[in-house]
């Protein structure tokens, strides 16, 4: 059986559910927390056994992957949400913004101003998370942790951008609690109320730490 068939993709898939609500009923009353399905570097045919299966938020890391495979999957089905996850140049904005239906990765005040022209000039008004270097890694992208909340404030009353949440990606080589416990921090810090933490190897402690929405890629689909 290929390791995409529809059967594999809907049984990775509520196994990912299963795992979810076990972490969540550890904390009752705690956040409802959705599934994005990181599909980068994966094609329709991996795509649409989930989309059968029920998964409806997906997760890209570049513009242009994204075009050449989800036009045609977001006009066969309207209900998809797009959420567009790794860094964002300048020049890609436009195609961004009418592609997409979520950014995580508001990182500088000159990709937010370009971003709310964009929204503004294609009439529409996307979601958009800050991402949060949360390590202080210099290879990685994001916000510094001790600029985030003025950040964020810039991006909302000065760009007029709707800024809904915080987004982080922890070192790799250390236990990621500590880090999600800081960006839940900052984001009540900031008044925001969504948090996208959490990847395939550490999403069940993000669930526990607050998280929102988990960004899943590798136990989905399989490896790259």
């Amino acid at each position: 059986m290929s390791s995409n068939a529809p059967e594999t993709a809907a049984q990775r898939l509520a196994d990912i559910h299963t795992r979810m609500e076990r972490a969540a009923a550890r904390i009752p009353g705690g956040p409802a927390t959705e599934l994005v399905a990181v599909s980068k570097t994966f094609g329709p045919g991996a795509i649409a056994p989930l989309i059968a299966a029920g998964q409806r938020h997906f997760g890209e890391n570049r513009v242009q992957e994204a075009q050449g495979k989800w036009p045609e999957l977001k006009k066969a089905h309207p209900d998809l949400v797009l959420h567009l996850i790794g860094p964002l140049q300048t020049n890609k904005a436009a195609d961004a913004v009418a592609l997409f239906d979520v950014i995580e990765s508001v990182d500088r005040d000159r990709l937010a101003k370009i971003l709310a022209a964009e929204m503004e000039k294609q009439n529409c008004r996307l979601p958009c998370f800050v991402q949060v270097n949360i390590g202080g890694e210099e290879q990685k992208a994001g916000v510094a942790v001790d600029e985030a909340v003025d950040f964020v404030a810039r991006c909302t009353d000065q760009y007029g951008l709707d800024i809904v949440g915080l987004m982080c990606i922890p070192p790799l080589d250390a236990p990621p609690g500590p880090y999600f416990v800081q960006l839940a921090a900052l984001a009540k810090q900031a008044g925001l109320a969504q948090l996208s933490m959490g990847m395939s190897a550490d999403f069940e402690t993000a669930i526990l730490m607050g998280a929102t929405q988990v960004r899943v890629g590798s136990a989905l689909f399989g490896t790259r």
